[in-house]
């Protein structure tokens, strides 16, 4: 049982507390247990150190105090574990040698933090502590125990290494009568996998998975009623009554072990083979390279046309400017236009007839009526802004008419 957020080197008191009732609760369930002796001394609670709060020596003799501190049915099963965030295996052993507490060795951890002052070559200076550290687990009568892991092939960073891979590629060099627990995501898998490989006991029963066959689940299997007919005999409906439903039933023996055929084993990224792939719902915005194809294509097809377009558009804009050059030398004056955007052919004709229409009644308008005053506004204006504004209403409709005497006399 390991636990990692049971903090007994804290230095807040509401923690310590929680930490106590977790241990003294675990401690009791496993004892109710009733388990044999060796396994029930080998039935341990696996413990972190934890953080350090700004001070690691500190840290270790709050967890010292709080140690001696337990009852003797929680220190008889608690052990301690070197991490991969604060505390190496420097650190923990001789915490563990003082106190008289197991220390489980984890090889990953070991690899991600250890003391930078030793030397390390290879394994070669953690197999040198195995005598020291199978020593604090033989003066309880406990069996070792071991944890190896390795990281993901992506990793480089240490936090980065600290993820587990999903299964193990070797082994680590550790003693015969050690239990060394396996950490992968794959759990038995990885476990499978390595009894393949290094061909150990009962890997001859591991065989490869058939995709989507499943015998070693003691399910009950009940057969389908057979319709009854409209006309039937009283005694054919009492018999069918008293029949028992068939069930097939998987011996418990073989109950999660792969059933008669020991399928149990499917290889690596080949999940699918025991359950079918889960739907998988794609974000917003990701397209398949299929639909990624056709939105280019539409693309491309867009961009021609607007192209297309956009000729037709400066031939247009052309012969509209051509058009008000003749228009100013009768003696009306050009107005720029803004330059339209690219649209379809029928639009841009459509567009040009109405504004040809416009022009013509915008010259039937001004040779019928061009002396006609502005229509005065509703709302009273003061004297002064009445007479500038008459003024400039004089002033541009005298020079208005000087234009007009001067067309004549040409």
């Amino acid at each position: 049982m390991k636990k990692q957020y049971t903090q007994l080197g804290s230095p807040r008191k509401p923690v310590i507390d929680n930490a106590l009732r977790d241990l003294d609760y675990h401690a009791e369930m496993l004892s109710l247990l009733k388990l044999p002796p060796q396994q029930d001394r080998d039935a341990v609670m696996i413990l972190h150190l934890g953080g350090v709060f700004g001070d690691k020596p500190a840290t270790i003799a709050r967890f010292r105090k709080n140690y001696l501190a337990l009852p003797e049915n929680v220190k008889a099963r608690l052990v301690l574990e070197n991490d991969d965030v604060s505390y190496s295996v420097h650190d923990i052993l001789p915490i563990c040698e003082e106190l008289n507490i197991p220390m489980v060795l984890d090889f990953h951890h070991h690899n991600i933090v250890f003391d930078t002052d030793k030397i390390r070559e290879g394994t070669k200076d953690i197999v040198d502590l195995f005598p020291r550290i199978l020593q604090t687990w033989k003066r309880k009568g406990i069996t070792p125990k071991m944890h190896y892991s390795e990281p993901t092939p992506a990793a480089i960073t240490p936090r980065q290494r600290r993820k587990h891979n999903p299964r193990v590629a070797t082994l680590p060099p550790c003693p015969p009568d050690t239990d060394l627990m396996i950490e992968a995501k794959d759990k038995e898998q990885a476990v499978f996998e390595l009894m393949r490989t290094f061909k150990l006991p009962g890997f001859e029963k591991v065989n490869d998975m058939v995709p989507h066959v499943r015998k070693d689940d003691n399910k009950v299997v009940n057969t389908p009623k057979k319709k009854a007919k409209k006309k039937v005999k009283a005694e054919e409906e009492k018999d069918e009554d008293e029949e028992e439903e068939k069930r097939e039933v998987v011996e418990d023996e073989e109950v999660g072990m792969g059933g008669p055929e020991g399928r149990v084993y499917w290889p690596p990224s080949q999940e699918h083979w025991l359950r079918p792939v889960k739907k998988v719902v794609k974000p917003k915005g990701e397209t398949t390279p299929k639909a990624k194809n056709k939105k280019q294509q539409q693309q491309q097809k867009a961009a021609k046309d607007a192209e297309e377009e956009g000729k037709l558009m400066a031939e247009a804009v052309e012969a509209e400017v051509d058009a008000g050059v003749e228009g100013a030398a009768a003696g009306k004056k050009s107005k720029t236009k803004p330059k339209p955007k690219p649209k379809a052919k029928a639009k841009v004709k459509k567009e040009q007839e109405q504004e040809e229409e416009e022009d013509e009644e915008e010259e039937e308008e001004e040779e019928v009526k061009p002396n006609l005053a502005l229509p005065t506004r509703k709302r009273r204006m003061p004297a002064s802004s009445v007479g500038r504004r008459a003024g400039v209403e004089r002033v541009r409709y005298k020079e208005e008419d000087v234009d007009e005497e001067e067309e004549e006399e040409e």
